[in-house]
Order: structure tokens, then C-alpha cells, then sequence
């Protein structure tokens, strides 16, 4: 029983963990307006995001524009893009693998292969989790260079963006919870595996019927 719930937990964390992995993706705010030395005092706030950019006036209105060209792109957008949305199949695919080996539903009989389609289930959770890091870290590497370069003006500098935090809160649900499913699974193989227990043979008595000792 401990086990279903801990199965149950590192599912419902792979879950958040892919809804954030989704919500980072559709978010225009992986890269947002550096306020800083003559930049402080501003009429507008720039947002910048995988597959639109945004300007937010200081009267509260926003316009936001999709990207005209994907082949115009910088490469860490192309890269995000195709990693993003590749994370998003994938863990739609890791929540029905895992679903269908889970202890709590029956379409696959308690046994080994029911265990590994769960590890499995955990593995692509795993997967995800690194997959997605990429271009988090590639974005935040491009902003901390830039932020500091002194050849970049100050009105091109970015800061990091509320995406980017969200998409590391769902890269550690991802991998925590594919552990958890995963350690969660080989424990649960390794109690299944009971020892082969050994019978010893009926033998007749002197009046040639079976000793009843030997009957279980």
C-alpha cells in the first residue's frame, strides 16, 4: 500500500511537472527588459518569448507579435521550440505508460512486465527533465553574458524571465517524480520475487499408506 502511494505521488508530480513544462513554453516572458542605469524610467516593458514577443505599454495595455520567420530565428529559439514541444509529447506518452502499468489500475496483471512498463513510464519522466533543461540554461547563459558584456547597450539587455523559473520548477517535478516511479517500482519487483519454496515427496508408511505429515 505504501508503495501505490508513493507510485501515485511521483505521477501526480510528473504530472505538474509537464503542465509547467507547457506553461513555459506558451509563456512570452523567457527574456524581459533590463531596468538599469539610464533605462529605469521607461514607457514600455519588452517580453520575449519561444514563438512571440510582447510590448507591455505603461498604461497597462499589451501587444504582442508572433514571429514572422522560424528560419530567421536565433538558434536557442529553434532549439526551444523543438525541445519544448517534444517534452510536451513525450509526457503525455509517459502519463499513459504509466498509467496503464500503475498498481492502482488492472490492464496488466501484477507481475514483472507490469514493473517495467512503470519504470519505463518513470524513465521517460527522467528524460523529459534533462531534455527541457537545455534550453532553460542555454537561454539563461545567453543573458547573463549578454547582461554583463559592456559591448551590448543597455537598452538590448535582458533579464531572465518568470518562463524560465517555472520551467525549472517543472524540471525538478519531472525528475523527482520519474525517481519516485521508478524507486517506487523496483522495490515493488524486488518483494514480488518470493523464494521458491521446496516440498519434500510423499513416502508410504510400512502399511503402505502416505505418512500424513507430509500433506500441506
Amino acid at each position: 500500500m505504501t508503495s501505490a502511494a508513493v507510485e501515485i505521488l511521483g505521477l501526480g508530480l510528473g504530472i505538474l511537472g509537464w503542465v509547467g513544462v507547457i506553461l513555459a513554453c506558451g509563456l512570452p516572458m523567457w527574456q524581459v527588459s533590463a531596468f538599469i542605469d539610464v533605462n529605469i524610467v521607461v514607457a514600455q516593458t519588452i517580453w520575449e518569448g519561444l514563438w512571440m514577443s510582447c510590448v507591455v505599454q505603461s498604461t497597462g495595455q499589451m501587444q504582442c507579435k508572433v514571429y514572422d520567420s522560424i528560419l530567421a530565428l536565433p538558434a536557442e529559439v529553434q532549439v526551444g521550440r523543438a525541445l519544448t514541444v517534444l517534452v510536451a509529447l513525450l509526457g503525455l506518452v509517459a502519463l499513459m505508460v504509466t498509467v496503464v502499468g500503475a498498481q492502482c489500475t488492472n490492464c496488466i496483471r501484477p507481475g514483472k512486465m507490469k514493473s517495467r512498463i512503470v519504470i519505463a513510464g518513470g524513465t521517460i519522466y527522467i528524460l523529459c527533465g534533462i531534455l527541457v533543461l537545455v534550453p532553460l540554461c542555454w537561454f539563461a547563459n545567453i543573458v547573463i553574458s549578454d547582461f554583463y558584456n559592456p559591448a551590448v547597450r543597455s537598452s538590448q539587455k535582458r533579464e531572465m524571465g518568470a518562463a524560465l523559473y517555472i520551467g525549472w520548477a517543472a524540471t525538478a517535478l519531472l525528475l523527482f517524480g520519474g525517481c519516485l516511479i521508478c524507486c517506487c517500482s523496483c522495490s515493488q519487483r524486488n518483494e514480488t520475487s518470493f523464494p521458491v519454496k521446496y516440498s519434500a515427496p510423499r513416502r508410504p508408511t510400512s502399511n503402505g499408506e502416505y505418512d500424513k505429515k507430509n500433506y500441506v
